[in-house]
């Protein structure tokens, strides 16, 4: 099941240039393995530079040989800019073209997987049509001369936004299916997708009740007694899902059990982290879920796996394995969307501030605080948050990282809840007039 062998370059030139950039990547993954210090921008910059200029050189040849296959280059380019696209998420630059890159694979990813299932609520698209759209509104800004910040390589701005039209290309296709459906269709559509990925998850579960498979199906039954005794009007959406799940009882066959474990262990791994994201996730480490998940999928012929002896997978295996791959690519996205704009370095300092303004403001909404006295673990905390800044600056090593004005406001608003509640807690104690 290995992907095909990716050809060397023939042209001499271009292989001075993948020399050059394997140098640059393997820098790259040897800072991110490196847990003894933050990521910081001038670590980052300069291997960004040299990554553009290969690119340049790329490009004069290309332009003057006429090659235009795919060939190793490429794709070692491709991981240079998926490791510098989450780079630029960890130093807090996330409103940089750089840092759209990786995020434009993951969507990309997702909706291929949307148009192969056919299978897919409005929701589901909601979200990326949204993040397509700040995509292009950040790439647009960073080609304008007049606006404040770095300017970036013209082949970059042209690569993200092809790479975004695509996927709006693709966006519109699903869209399109959508509306083809009435509206009375929509509400059993929805229900189905639900009872479908209910199904799908528990299908990935070592143990599942069988209570919970035969609500299921007494879902899935009561579905089809209201829609004309199962001739369902949404095309594609009759499946004996829960059916096979009980004949199979989470069975994998032999030959797809390692392949199956390993997206089972992938699938675990991004949902335990989605609990301690905030505190635990440097953005770097998606890159190796990323390759291991894009290996598997493009191991695939015809949308099907296949074993050593290119005998097909059976439907209730292949749909399993798509279902903890799409998952897997869901918890990135997810991931890579809820990186905060501040760097590696500040990012303790900030979810110290998240902690602190949810304290106060659940406070707050539950009647404030009896006395004054009460509110003192909270001041104790912001001054000595406020007190590591040094001129108005957060400073860490020495360095002042990016994120500085998003850890400030937050300070503010943590200032400021806390002086409200100090208010309402003295107008509280002092006694009427008589």
């Amino acid at each position: 099941m290995e992907t095909p062998a990716v050809p060397m370059p023939r042209d001499a030139r271009e292989l001075a240039v993948l020399q050059h950039l394997v140098e640059i990547r393997d820098k790259l993954l040897l800072l991110k393995q490196d847990r003894t210090t933050y990521i910081r921008s001038q670590d980052i910059l300069p291997l960004y530079d040299q990554t553009i200029a290969q690119v340049k050189e790329l490009n004069a040849i290309r332009a003057e040989t006429g090659a235009t296959d795919e060939n190793r280059v490429d794709k070692v380019l491709e991981g240079c800019f998926q490791l510098l696209s989450l780079f630029y998420l960890t130093i807090g630059r996330n409103d940089e073209a750089p840092a759209t890159y990786a995020l434009t694979s993951t969507i990309k990813r997702l909706l291929d997987h949307l148009i192969e299932a056919n299978l897919y609520s409005a929701k589901d698209l909601e979200s990326i049509k949204a993040t397509l759209e700040q995509l292009s509104t950040n790439i647009n800004r960073s080609g304008n001369d007049h606006t404040p910040g770095p300017q970036h390589s013209p082949y970059l701005l042209e690569l993200l936004s092809k790479r975004v039209e695509r996927c709006t290309a693709t966006l519109a296709k699903l869209q399109k299916r959508l509306s083809a459906l009435d509206e009375a269709s929509l509400p059993t559509y929805e229900k189905l997708i639900s009872i479908l990925r209910s199904i799908s998850y528990a299908n990935t579960r070592s143990k599942f009740s069988s209570t919970e498979v035969q609500k299921l199906q007494k879902q899935l039954y009561e579905i089809g007694e209201k829609n004309n005794g199962g001739k369902f009007i949404v095309p594609g959406s009759e499946s004996p899902g829960a059916a096979t799940m009980q004949e199979v009882k989470g069975d994998v066959p032999e030959p797809f059990r390692e392949t199956y474990r390993a997206l089972l262990g992938i699938r675990n791994e991004l949902e335990k982290l989605s609990l301690t994201q905030a505190w635990s996730l440097r953005e770097t480490d998606l890159y190796d879920f990323q390759r291991k998940l894009d290996k598997i999928d493009e191991s695939r012929e015809n949308g099907n796996f296949f074993d050593d002896k290119s005998r097909p997978a059976d439907l209730w295996t292949q749909r399993t394995m798509l279902y903890l791959i799409r998952r897997s690519y869901a918890y990135i996205y997810s991931f890579i969307l809820s990186s905060e704009p501040v760097s590696e370095a500040l990012l303790p300092v900030y979810n110290q501030l998240q902690t602190l303004k949810r304290c106060l403001l659940e406070v707050k909404n539950n009647g404030g605080v009896s006395s004054v006295r009460e509110l003192y673990p909270y001041s104790m905390k912001l001054a000595s948050l406020d007190n590591m800044r040094v001129d108005g600056k957060f400073v860490i090593n020495g360095d002042i990282p990016e994120g500085q004005s998003s850890v400030s406001e937050l300070l503010a608003e943590c200032f400021d809840l806390n002086y409200d509640l100090r208010v309402a807690a003295d107008a509280d104690s002092v006694p009427p007039a008589e």
